[in-house]
């Protein structure tokens, strides 16, 4: 597992961690029952607090990603894949929302983002 932490984000690190791993776990870059790293271990390497490692943890099994075994760490949990896809096209539709609020600053036109979207679809 690859976490990055960008120092300079206003985001709060615990939920740099928790949306990578949520990503890792969304993009099937985990599997479901797969042993993610101690929350001491996990914060040795990243070089930060075991609390701040904790949180994101807490946060991950409060929505259902992952769940503890006392004794044994934590293992991803098993993913509804309607449910997933549900959840993705809902953070769509909030960028969407954001992009749309972004675009009535300078009066862009549907047809204009239409074309931003297209460029950018094409590009990836």
């Amino acid at each position: 597992m690859n976490i990055i932490i960008n120092n300079s984000s206003g985001e709060p690190i615990y939920s740099q961690i928790e949306k990578q791993i949520k990503d890792d776990i969304l993009m099937n870059k985990l599997s479901a029952n797969e042993p993610l790293p101690s929350i001491r271990a996990l914060a040795k390497d990243l070089r930060i607090s075991v609390i701040t490692t904790k949180r994101a943890y807490e946060e991950l099994e409060r929505d259902g990603y992952i769940y503890t075994v006392p004794g044994k760490g934590s293992f991803v949990s098993a993913q509804d894949k309607e449910l997933v896809k549900e959840l993705i096209i809902r953070n769509i539709e909030e960028y969407f929302t954001k992009a749309i609020e972004e675009s009535e600053k300078i009066q862009l036109s549907l047809k204009e983002m239409k074309e931003i979207l297209e460029v950018l679809y094409e590009e990836k």
